[in-house]
């Protein structure tokens, strides 16, 4: 199984057309640069932006879906996943069993704590697919 991590914007505006467009780019690279029989998306748990979008790419492509976040995300709808873990009460408290769990990491836009990650990721030498996305004001 290979374990690809997605952060990026889940209470920002953005255009969601790009935002697809983007994911599908990044899986089919993912898929394409890492042979495997199995894959997963992980990511925190959200059904709203950026998260909950990797979520529904991942259910049309066949591939596993995992919710890994902290305690606090349960105050918010969240997708609908296969698996669920939570490390820590408040959002970031996850972001080190986040970094060991995953193979690679796919960053759409985001803000802090998703380029806090990414670069938890980077210095850990694992693929990092990144992608600026603007804000919509």
């Amino acid at each position: 199984m290979l374990n690809v991590g997605v952060v990026g914007y889940s209470g920002a505006k953005f255009d969601e057309s790009i935002a697809k467009a983007l994911l599908i780019l990044a899986f089919d690279i993912v898929e394409s640069d890492n042979k495997s029989d199995e894959y997963a998306v992980v990511s925190g748990c959200s059904d709203m932006g950026i998260p909950g979008l990797a979520y529904e790419e991942a259910d049309k492509r066949g591939w596993e879906t995992v919710c890994l976040s902290a305690e606090e995300v349960k105050q918010y709808d969240c997708y609908d996943t296969d698996k669920e873990m939570y490390f820590g009460e408040k959002f970031g408290d996850e972001s080190e069993e986040f970094v060991k769990f995953i193979d690679c990491l796919v960053r759409i836009g985001g803000g802090k704590q998703s380029m806090e990650e990414t670069e938890m990721v980077k210095k850990a030498n694992k693929p990092v697919y990144e992608y600026d996305l603007p804000e919509k004001k």
